[in-house]
């Protein structure tokens, strides 16, 4: 086990380094095309070409999105470049948290029954939280509750949800119900381990 969690703990810092390495040339070039674009650099040199033949094709969904937004194309290779960084770094706790589950998963199957009941209960747990989480932010955003990707947050909140906003009120059109969830889950949890 300690073999292959060294494995993957080297595989995931590579990727760490490859994915930082890619963010910042795309980095530079997301500010070269953006000083193209704001004319800070002259459009008619190898570098404006450069960006209107090469970066600008990769660059045209994020321009598309931001000006449907209300914002101006000058400021897509700005956006592009936050997009790579956020997904960089999703991509990263997404590989660290399956790291961790998989070391969770083989130290629970070494400890028996009692450890595979106490991973359930922690992955249920985890999963609830997450779906608050993602509900939260995705109020925040201009998503469509029922997209693919936000859907199953609300099927599996709601019901954790709806009896609470029965009891706690609004605060001046605040709802303050996923925190109380979340607190609620984590009090729930820790309970639940002391008693296991």
């Amino acid at each position: 086990m300690d073999a292959f969690m060294v494995g993957v703990g080297v595989v995931i810092d590579v990727l760490r380094t490859v994915l930082l390495s890619i963010a910042l040339v795309f980095g530079a070039i997301c500010v070269l095309d953006w000083a193209v674009r704001t004319r800070k650099i002259s459009p008619f040199n190898a570098i404006a070409r450069f960006c209107r033949s090469t970066v600008d094709p990769l660059i045209v969904p994020i321009e598309r999105k931001v000006v449907r937004a209300g914002g101006t194309p000058a400021a897509a290779p700005l956006w592009a470049l936050a997009a790579v960084v956020v997904g960089g770094i999703l991509l990263l706790t997404f590989l660290d948290f399956i790291r961790l589950g998989v070391a969770n998963s083989i130290i629970a199957s070494q400890s028996g029954a009692g450890g595979i009941f106490h991973l359930l209960v922690s992955w249920t747990f985890t999963i609830l939280k997450i779906a608050l989480l993602v509900r939260v932010i995705s109020s925040w955003l201009p998503v469509s509750p029922y997209s693919v990707w936000v859907r199953w947050s609300y099927v599996l909140s709601e019901p954790i949800l709806a009896p609470m906003r029965r009891i706690v009120p609004n605060l001046g059109g605040l709802d303050i119900t996923p925190i109380l969830a979340y607190f609620l889950l984590n009090l729930t949890e820790s309970l639940l381990f002391r008693l296991m």
